[in-house]
This record gives structure tokens, C-alpha cells and sequence, in this order.
């Protein structure tokens, strides 16, 4: 059951600022109030706020801030409607993109998301373009430091975990996309600390980029997707990111 794990090497590594990590929390926050309006607020009887949940506690937002929110859209009616969109395309090189975006006006994020394609070297495809190559999967990654790998192993497949890879550092849990919250949250409960906790697009194959300018580029673009407020996640199949500079 354990084996290398060559995704979550290219998984980028970037530091948390203090702007980074408010936008992080904003689009978090947009995403727990779509779920809880579309399945109620209760993250029993709602898997999809309860793997949100799982996100937002990896990504350290607060419960005070957490349970904030989903009373606020528990008592809303009406407001903005936002609508997931999965945009599909390439970087340079030939990289497969997919991007997740979840808006309330798709002319506008579509229009982002092409400029950011057309803008550094790729393309904007149409949908199915590269998700061939991509399986969905929950992920969940756990900091190796102080961790025992058996017994970690062991309460994940216990938790319905389908799959455990090892790499630099870090133990990779895979389950099934919608399994995901219900993992992490009792993985939570045993005490293990996340690093990040959602389901993900997990490449079958993978591009390398050689050139420094289309090693610059594609981290400018995926820079861009990062900034805007409408996209939720950026999946890609560039092997050679920490190369980048």
C-alpha cells in the first residue's frame, strides 16, 4: 500500500504572508457559504461542508472563524449565486492545466482565465482538453517530522483511506474525493496535524520544462490564477517546479 509519492513534489511551497494567507481565508470562506446554502449547515448531514471544513482547518483558519461563517450563510436568503466552473487548458510547453473557479459571473472569470492562459505562453482549451489526464482523489499531506509512519498508515486505512505514498518530508493519504473530510476528521481526532486536506486532480502524467522562460512563465501564470479572488485551485502536470525560480 505505501509508495513514493511523485505529486506531492510538485506541490508549490509558497510562504505565508500575511496577504497570502487572508486570501486564502477569503476563498475558503466564499466556498463554505456556497456549500452550506446548497446542503444545509450541518457537516453531518453535508459532506461537502465537512471536507471544506477539513480544508480550512489544514489551511489553519480559525473555528471561531469557521463556525462564523457558516451561521451567516445558514441565515442568509437570496444574495450573490456563485457557480462552480472547471476551466481546462495548457501552459508552456504543452503543461495540462485545470483550474476551479467558483463565481458569480462567469464572463468575467472565464475572460481572467484565458488572459492568464494567453499571456504566458499557453492556451485556454475546451472541456475534456486534459482531464483525461488528471484522476480525482482526496489528499491528504502530513508533515513526517515526529509522525510514525505504521501507525499512521494504519489509522488511515482504518479512517477508509484507499491509498498511502511517502515523500520528502511528508506522508500523502489518498481516499476517495468524497471521503476526504471524513479522514481528515478522524485522523483530527487521533491528533495528526494537516498540511493541506482536499480532493485534488492528480496528474497520470507529467511535462518537464528545460527552459528558464517557460519555467518563469508557468510560475507567473500560476501566480496569476493564486491572486484571483474567483479561483479556488490550480492543478497542473509541471514535474520540475522547484526548479523554478
Amino acid at each position: 500500500m505505501s509508495g513514493h509519492s511523485k505529486w506531492s513534489t510538485i506541490k508549490r511551497k509558497k510562504e505565508k504572508t500575511d496577504n497570502a494567507r487572508a486570501k486564502v481565508f477569503t476563498k475558503i470562506g466564499r466556498e463554505i457559504s456556497v456549500v452550506v446554502r446548497e446542503g444545509g449547515p450541518d457537516p453531518n448531514n453535508n459532506s461537502k461542508l465537512k471536507d471544506v471544513i477539513a480544508k480550512a482547518k489544514a489551511n489553519n483558519v480559525p473555528n471561531d472563524n469557521i463556525e462564523r461563517i457558516i451561521k451567516k450563510a445558514a441565515g442568509e436568503q437570496g444574495g450573490a449565486s456563485f457557480e462552480t466552473i472547471i476551466y481546462e487548458g495548457y501552459g508552456p510547453k504543452g503543461v495540462a492545466v485545470i483550474v476551479e473557479a467558483l463565481t458569480d459571473n462567469r464572463n468575467r472569470t472565464a475572460g481572467d482565465v484565458r488572459h492568464y492562459f494567453d499571456k504566458y505562453g499557453g492556451n485556454m482549451g475546451q472541456s475534456g482538453c486534459v482531464s483525461f489526464l488528471f484522476n480525482k482523489e482526496g489528499v491528504i499531506l502530513i508533515e513526517a517530522e515526529d509522525v510514525d509512519e505504521e501507525k499512521l498508515m494504519e489509522d488511515a486505512l482504518e479512517a477508509g483511506a484507499t491509498d498511502f505514498l511517502t515523500d520528502e518530508g511528508v506522508y500523502e493519504i489518498r481516499t476517495d474525493p468524497y471521503d476526504c473530510g471524513a479522514v481528515s476528521e478522524a485522523l483530527a481526532a487521533k491528533g495528526y496535524k494537516f498540511l493541506s486536506a482536499e480532493a485534488a486532480y492528480i496528474p497520470s502524467t507529467y511535462v518537464t520544462l528545460t527552459e528558464q522562460e517557460d519555467m518563469q512563465n508557468m510560475n507567473k501564470m500560476l501566480d496569476m490564477f493564486d491572486d484571483n479572488d474567483d479561483i479556488q485551485g490550480v492543478w497542473h502536470n509541471w514535474e520540475n517546479m522547484d526548479d523554478a525560480e
